[in-house]
C-alpha cells in the first residue's frame, strides 16, 4: 500500500508539471511586446486594443524618434532598459532559435527584436551621438493616461562627447551586436547594418565588458576579446575570473554554494521586494544557456557542496518556470492572461483604461487616476504575456493596481523568459 501511494504521488507530480502549457506561455510572452509598442502600429498588430501613439517623438530636436517600446507601465521610452530587453530577446534567439522555429515563433521573436533595433538606429544620428530617452519620468508618472492620449512632456535626451553615458551606450551596442547575430542567416543585409551601428556606438569612451563580449561574438574582432582579457581585478586571468564568477553564481542558485541565494517557502529564488521576477527570469536564461554549453562539453560545475551537472540546472530552471506559471502556494500564474488565475490589475496605464478603439474620447491625466487607476476592478484590457513583479519573500501577492512594487510588469521581465520557454515548449 505504501508503494502504491508513493507511485500515485509521483504520477500526480509529473502530471501537474506536464499540464503546464509552455507553448501557450511562449506565444503569450512574445505577444506581450506588441502591447508595449510606441509609434505607428503595423497592419499585422495582434494586440488590437492598442493604437498609434507618440507620433511626434523627436520633433523637439528635428529627429524622427518614433517607435521603440514603453518599458513598463508608464509611457516614457528609456533606452537603457529597452536595450537590455533587446539584448536578451536576441540572446533568446541566438541560443534557442531552432526551438523557436520549431514552435513557429521565430518570425514573431525577430519582429519583437526589430521593433527595438529599428528604433536604436533612428536614435543613432551620428557616430558619437545617441538619443537615449524620450519623455520625462516626473511628468509622466504624475499622470495616468493611455499612450494614445499622452499630452505630457516628450523631450528628447542624448549622449555625445559633451554628455557622456557609457552604460547606456554599451548596452545599446550589446543589443545591436546581439541582434545582428540573431538575424545572421535570416536577413544578412540587416545583420550587417546592425553590426555597423554596434561598432560605432561601442566606441564611446569607457566601453563596458558586456558590450565587448557581444561585439566579439558578432564580429570575431580580436580587439574586443583583448578588451575582455584586460579587464581583470586580480592576478588571475580575466576570462578565468568570469568563469569562476559564473560558476559561483550557479552554485548559489541551486543551493550548493558558499553564499546561497534566498528562497521563499514555496521554493522561488528571492532577490528583493521591487519587481523580484526581473532578476529571476534573467537568471534562468543564463542558467539554461550555460547548461547547454556544459552538456556539449560533458562537464559539471565544482561547487563547495557537491558538483552540479547540466541536468540539475535544467531541473532547477523548470522548477522556477513552473512556479512563475502557477505551481506555487497561491496557485497563481504571474504571467498575465495565462491559466485561470492570474493578476487582473497589473500596474499599467494602457491596459487599465478602455481601449481607444472602444472609447475614442480623450481621457485626461487626472481623469485617468479618478476613473481608472483607483477603480477596484480588473483591467479592461488584458496585457497578455506580461510578467508582473511577483510575490514577496513569503509567497504573498497583492493584486492591486496601486501596488507597483509587485504588480508592475516590464519588458526586462519577459525578454529572457522567451528563450527559456522556447526550450521547454
Amino acid at each position: 500500500m505504501k508503494l502504491l501511494c508513493i507511485l500515485l504521488l509521483v504520477l500526480h507530480v509529473h502530471s501537474s508539471i506536464a499540464a503546464i502549457d509552455y507553448k501557450t506561455a511562449l506565444t503569450n510572452s512574445i505577444l506581450y511586446f506588441e502591447g508595449q509598442r510606441s509609434g505607428k502600429l503595423p497592419s499585422n498588430q495582434r494586440a488590437t486594443w492598442r493604437g498609434d501613439s507618440a507620433l511626434k517623438d523627436g520633433s523637439d530636436v528635428g529627429v524622427d524618434l518614433t517607435g521603440g517600446y514603453y518599458d513598463a507601465g508608464d509611457n516614457v521610452k528609456f533606452n537603457f532598459p529597452m536595450a537590455f530587453t533587446t539584448t536578451l530577446l536576441s540572446w533568446s534567439v541566438v541560443e534557442f532559435g531552432p526551438e523557436l522555429t520549431a514552435k513557429n515563433e521565430i518570425g514573431n521573436a525577430l519582429a519583437a527584436i526589430r521593433w527595438g533595433t529599428d528604433y536604436f538606429i533612428k536614435c543613432h544620428v551620428a557616430p558619437n551621438t545617441l538619443y537615449v530617452e524620450v519623455g520625462d519620468g516626473d511628468s509622466d508618472h504624475a499622470c495616468w493616461e493611455r499612450p494614445e492620449d499622452m499630452d505630457t512632456a516628450r523631450g528628447s535626451y542624448k549622449i555625445d562627447a559633451s554628455h557622456p553615458g557609457s552604460d547606456v551606450a554599451a548596452e545599446t551596442a550589446a543589443a545591436l551586436a546581439a541582434a545582428s547575430i540573431a538575424f545572421q542567416g535570416r536577413d544578412a543585409r540587416y545583420a550587417s547594418l546592425l553590426v555597423t551601428h554596434a561598432r560605432q556606438v561601442g566606441t564611446f569612451q569607457d566601453e563596458l565588458v558586456w558590450a565587448a563580449a557581444w561585439l566579439h561574438r558578432a564580429t570575431g574582432d580580436q580587439s574586443y576579446l583583448d578588451y575582455l582579457s584586460r579587464n581583470k581585478v586580480s592576478d588571475t586571468g580575466a576570462l578565468v575570473q568570469y568563469k569562476n564568477g559564473l560558476d559561483g553564481f550557479m552554485c548559489n542558485l541551486v543551493q550548493k554554494g558558499s553564499n546561497n541565494i534566498a528562497r521563499t517557502p514555496g521554493g522561488m529564488v528571492w532577490w528583493k521586494m521591487d519587481n523580484d521576477l526581473q532578476y529571476t527570469t534573467s537568471a534562468l536564461l543564463v542558467v539554461l544557456a550555460y547548461s547547454e554549453y556544459l552538456s556539449a562539453a560533458k562537464s559539471s560545475i565544482p561547487c563547495p557542496n557537491g558538483a552540479v551537472w547540466p541536468n540539475e540546472l535544467i531541473t532547477f530552471t523548470r522548477s522556477q518556470v513552473d512556479y512563475i506559471l502557477g505551481s506555487n502556494p497561491k496557485k497563481m500564474s504571474y504571467m498575465v492572461g495565462f491559466g485561470s488565475n492570474y493578476p487582473l490589475q497589473p500596474h499599467h496605464r494602457g491596459a487599465s483604461i478602455p481601449s481607444i478603439r472602444r472609447d475614442p474620447a480623450k481621457i485626461s491625466c487626472q481623469a485617468g487616476f479618478n476613473d481608472w487607476f483607483n477603480k477596484k476592478a480588473p483591467n479592461p484590457n488584458v496585457l497578455t504575456g506580461a510578467i508582473v513583479g511577483g510575490p514577496d519573500g513569503n509567497d504573498a501577492y497583492d493584486d492591486s493596481r496601486g501596488n507597483f512594487r509587485q504588480a508592475e510588469a516590464a519588458t526586462a521581465n519577459v525578454a529572457p523568459f522567451v528563450g527559456v520557454l522556447a526550450k521547454f515548449a
